[in-house]
């Protein structure tokens, strides 16, 4: 693409990113807004023909990550080399040129086709290479332990703990891989009947033995360059969390009857559910928290699009609400009238364990698993859920670049340690 030589030759030119003066800067984003116009021009004409293209006919399925591989091998200037987006993520956020948001352009084409985007979501929807591998050991010894996620099978529930002490659960890709690996083998895992997600205690100074669900994104690892679009905040949303809500594809294990295999999940709220950990809520068919705990989405301090939470809250609170909590940064404690919108019961700290336990044996129930699959299609379609997240893998990865969030980011990582 002729447009997008002439941006490389122009950004060659220059110095980096966070060198630039003003009209250095002023350069870089016109010869990069010219290539990101005519990349959007080709795909609204082809995206269709690309993505049938890389995917044989959709006979295969791709993930995010190879999906996107695979266009910049077959289409050089489309979207940016695996090299220069691993050179990208050598680099904090501020010293980035902003490679991913050519990525975003072609998610965007692709989630909004309805020929190829309801393929790409059943590819998501398909478990991981590193799930299958683990199954056998997972369920020959009904536990796995990662970096920042433990599961147990007890008694037929998968019980999966947030073990991130030291960072009070904040979410990095490393987290995102083992809980889609944990989501997926307790979704394959024929012993397992019901999902558990809790927070574990924390190392954390200021929260030391206590537990807590999470604080959302991690902030230091966004402002370090360390949070990626395809990654983290794409995989997120259409990774375990979709999976969370709607099961596994089945693919060539699919029956007549059945194309997804999943299970009921309760997730037990101590602390705080701050960000992502209160966007987690939204998917589960059950919520405990306890009497301390609070709930907030600050994308108004952060700066960015709180996942698929603008897309889900309104379900739960109704408009006006939601526009409180993530417009105005508006924080909902567990003792409060609304939150009783957010969480199905509120247990007194020391009583939570109980809670927990009376809620996993109201979902352990044949007629439940037909009842959530019913009450899923009802409350998010898969074409609305579609279209939200088209828009939403160019919009944030606009925000991540923005010249406000890299600000924001920096100061509250340095202020967060």
């Amino acid at each position: 693409m002729a447009a997008s030589a002439e941006a490389d030759r122009v950004l060659a030119g220059l110095a980096r990113p966070a060198s630039r003066g003003p009209a250095a800067r002023e350069a870089a984003e016109a010869a990069k807004d010219a290539a990101r116009a005519a990349r959007s021009r080709f795909l609204d004409v082809h995206a269709d023909t690309v993505y049938d293209h890389l995917t044989d006919g959709r006979t295969r399925f791709l993930r995010l990550d190879e999906l996107v591989e695979a266009a910049a091998a077959a289409y050089p200037g489309l979207v940016p080399a695996s090299e220069r987006i691993a050179d990208e993520r050598a680099r904090p956020q501020a010293d980035k040129e902003g490679h991913e948001i050519d990525q975003g352009i072609l998610l965007r084409a692709v989630l909004r086709s309805p020929v190829a985007g309801p393929h790409l979501l059943d590819a998501m929807l398909r478990p991981t290479a590193r799930a299958v591998r683990l199954l056998p050991e997972f369920r020959r010894t009904g536990v796995l332990e990662t970096e920042s996620v433990r599961l147990e099978r007890r008694d037929g529930v998968a019980r999966l703990t947030l073990c991130r002490g030291d960072r009070l659960n904040a979410e990095d890709e490393q987290q995102v891989d083992d809980m889609e690996t944990a989501v997926d083998l307790a979704l394959l895992d024929p012993g397992v009947r019901v999902g558990l997600v809790r927070g574990g205690e924390m190392t954390h100074p200021r929260y030391r033995g206590r537990r807590v669900f999470s604080a959302g994104i991690n902030l230091k690892s966004l402002s370090s360059g360390g949070i990626p679009l395809v990654g983290f905040l794409l995989r997120r949303e259409l990774g375990y969390l979709r999976k969370l809500a709607h099961g596994l594809a089945l693919g060539s294990a699919a029956t007549w009857h059945t194309r997804h295999a999943g299970k009921p999940w309760l997730a037990a709220v101590d602390g705080f559910a701050i960000g992502g950990g209160m966007q987690m809520l939204f998917v589960f068919d059950h919520v405990v928290a306890a009497s301390d705990a609070y709930f907030s989405l600050p994308a108004a301090k952060e700066g960015i699009v709180p996942g698929a939470g603008n897309f889900r809250l309104g379900r739960f609170t109704g408009p006006r609400l939601a526009r409180q909590i993530i417009l105005g940064g508006r924080r909902v404690r567990a003792a409060e009238p609304e939150a009783r919108l957010l969480v199905d019961e509120v247990a007194e700290p020391e009583e939570m364990d109980a809670a927990v336990e009376r809620g996993l044996d109201r979902l352990d129930g044949e007629a439940v698993l037909a009842n959530r699959r019913m009450l899923d299609l009802a409350e998010e379609p898969e074409d609305g859920f579609r279209a939200y997240m088209a828009e939403f893998a160019l919009q944030q990865a606009l925000r991540i670049y923005g010249e406000d969030v890299i600000g924001k980011v920096g100061r509250f990582a340095a202020g967060s340690g």
